[in-house]
């Protein structure tokens, strides 16, 4: 026994086993280090998240406490100068008191209207500060070089009736430093009622908010920073941007929308958690900011997130070490079983490749151990032996089927010879026209229809369907047609032929099949339609002055059912151009993909759109029409359709589409 082909390293089952087993592992430690991996850098990042919050929630908290206890003066001054009137010796006392008691404020004034203290003084506004020693400075702020009417600190309150805070600016002519005013309204009531006299401020240092905001530290390069509510920097590690850019400046220099976006939402009041990338340190970072709701700035606090994963990046690396070396072993010790597991199969390779060939003689090798490969062994060898018994049946039972493949091809020429196949089928006669089609389920069916004249001036036809399909129905449908034409040569009506057919049927029916069915028997000179029925579809008449109709059919059995039954004939006279369309239920029942019937409804609806049409034209359409509906769908029933053109007895033809 020669060796079948050597399989290549790719195609053993060694290998496909080994890589099916480590790439399962592969994949199994990966989906738990990926969901690891992502959940670590969620939960740093929710907790993160939840510190940088209280963070920021932290410095809005110093901010405002010492802003509130900073607006606590000016109040106080602004009410003590609505209740009653002070000298000049007793106000610039009192403006010192004040400021020596809170060490937050750097300076304070009471700014009054134009003539408001001295009706000789355009300006007066004492004011107060410390120095950089902090010892505390006077001096009067008003005059044409410091007109202090049209300062922010001033104007604001005045406009908004309440206290306020300026946006930080460089009080040049006062302090001469960079600050933030608070200003408190007063008012004295006159002879026109309660009316604007003043102001009341104290001024804080932004130094002292900047080192506030500078001293916090976060990771490596984690900073803060403060906003004005115009979107200015107030403090931030980057000093040169300190009350020289704002945000927006930033966001647009750089082409940053996201930070421009997230500089509108810190200037509204809103308090949230951003991702963007810091102009400070060029990364990736995560930002919280929350408001500062007295003054209308905004604190933000911003932390890298490579700084941030940068300990899970460690871990992971660790284990992704822990991971390769596993693997490595794994694979070792994969190899080594897969090995040899496959020995034994590899020698059952050549004896297969031999049998494959058609060597249903060869011997396979013997397998001492009775495990999986043994019995497989023993399966092959067993294969071997059923395989040539198969092929020797298989010989016979294909002769057998092609034998019966013939036969049906036969048995269906036979069937359609049953049938009138010649179209004009009486060419020297002009009083009518007929043409059927019968399109069959199967090779043979159970459809049928027939057509013959009785005598010169009498036509018999009938359209039948039988229960069945296949080579049983084929037969039952050649009885019942040789008996339908026997007995209507006999007979002169229709009902007398259905009975007389269905008593024939019905003796020794074992097989209980039954047949529905349409005859009548035309009078070609007068047009007189004689008709009756036995469990058939209504057929359709169609005229050229009336819109298509069924036909009313009397009550009536199947025939073969039950002996004895009574039928009914009745007439209608036909006009010259009248057509009579019979069809079996294969059209009315096919079905499309969708499993949606042709219907009568669908079929009147067809012939309505086909009057005028020739009965072939009408036929071959309609034919086509069931079978554009039905689609892919299989055929499930046979189809037949049979139209009668009644043209009178003057044999004049009556012009009709032809298809």
């Amino acid at each position: 026994m020669s060796p079948g082909p050597s399989p290549s390293k790719k195609q053993r089952l060694s290998f496909r086993l080994a890589l099916f087993i480590l790439t399962s592992t592969t994949l199994v430690f990966l989906a738990a280090f990926g969901y690891n991996y992502q959940y670590s850098k969620k939960l740093v990042l929710k907790n993160v998240q939840e510190n940088a919050v209280n963070l920021t929630r932290s410095l809005v908290h110093q901010l405002e406490t010492t802003l509130s206890g900073v607006e606590r003066i000016p109040r106080y001054l602004a009410l003590r100068l609505e209740q009653g009137q002070f000298s000049e010796t007793e106000l610039l006392a009192m403006l010192r008191d004040v400021i020596d008691a809170n060490q937050d404020i750097f300076g304070t004034t009471a700014a009054f209207e134009p003539y408001g203290m001295n009706p000789d003084e355009r300006y007066y506004a004492p004011y107060v500060y410390r120095d950089n020693t902090g010892k505390l400075v006077f001096t009067s702020l008003g005059g044409e070089s410091y007109q202090y009417f049209h300062w922010e600190w001033y104007n604001m309150p005045r406009q908004l009736g309440r206290p306020a805070w300026s946006e930080p600016y460089f009080d040049e002519g006062g302090g001469n430093v960079v600050m933030s005013t608070f200003s408190t309204p007063f008012y004295r009531q006159t002879a026109q009622g309660r009316q604007f006299h003043g102001v009341v401020t104290a001024d804080i240092l932004l130094e002292d908010l900047v080192e506030k905001i500078s001293a916090v530290s976060l990771y490596e390069t984690g900073y803060a920073f403060l906003i004005s509510r115009t979107g200015q920097f107030v403090a931030h590690p980057d000093q040169h941007r300190i009350m020289r850019e704002s945000v927006f400046s930033v966001a647009e220099e750089t082409n940053l929308p996201d930070l421009s976006q997230i500089g509108r939402k810190m200037i509204q009041g809103r308090e949230g958690f951003a991702e963007f990338t810091s102009v400070h340190t060029g990364e990736v970072s995560l930002l919280t900011y929350a408001p500062v709701r007295s003054t209308g700035w905004s604190v933000g606090v911003v932390i890298p997130k490579d700084e941030l994963y940068a300990d899970i990046h460690s871990l992971n690396n660790t284990v992704l070490l822990i991971g390769a070396t596993g693997f490595l072993i794994l694979l070792l010790v994969v190899v080594a079983i897969s090995r040899s597991i496959t020995r034994p199969l590899r020698f059952l390779v050549g004896a297969t490749t031999e049998i494959a060939k058609g060597n249903l003689d060869v011997a396979l090798p013997k397998v001492r151990i009775n495990d999986e490969v043994g019995q497989l062994s023993d399966s092959v060898d067993t294969m071997r032996v059923a395989l040539k018994e198969y092929i020797s049946n298989l010989t016979e039972t294909t002769k057998a089927k092609e034998r019966i493949e013939s036969e049906l091809k036969i048995a269906r020429n036979i069937q359609m010879n049953f049938l009138p196949k010649r179209f004009p089928p009486f060419p020297d006669r002009h009083e009518m026209d007929v043409f059927a089609v019968l399109d069959s389920a199967k090779d043979v069916g159970g459809d049928l229809y027939d057509f013959f004249l009785l005598d010169a001036d009498h036509l018999f036809f009938s359209v039948g369907d039988v229960s069945d399909k296949g080579v049983p129905a084929a037969l039952f449908m050649a009885v019942t047609k040789t008996l339908v034409k026997g007995i209507a040569e006999q007979e002169s009506d229709p009902h007398n032929v259905l009975a007389r057919v269905n008593n024939e049927l019905c003796r020794d029916n074992d097989s209980g099949m039954f047949v529905t069915l349409f005859c009548a028997v035309l009078n070609l000179r007068t047009g007189m339609l004689r008709y009756s029925n036995a469990g058939h579809n209504r057929p359709i008449l169609l005229s050229d002055k009336k819109p298509p109709r069924w036909l009313d059919l009397p009550p009536g059995l199947v025939l073969g059912g039950m002996e004895d039954v009574p039928f009914q004939t009745r007439e209608i006279r036909l006009s010259p151009g009248d057509i009579l369309l019979a069809y079996t239920d294969g059209v009315t029942e096919a079905m499309n993909p969708e499993l949606e019937l042709y219907s009568e409804g669908r079929l009147l609806a067809e012939v309505r759109a086909r009057i005028g049409a020739s009965p072939k034209a009408l036929v071959d359409e309609l034919l086509q029409s069931v079978r554009t509906f039905s689609n892919s769908a299989p055929q499930s029933d046979d189809i037949t359709l049979l139209a009668l053109l009644y043209q009178g007895a003057s044999g004049k033809k009556t012009t009709h589409r032809s298809p």
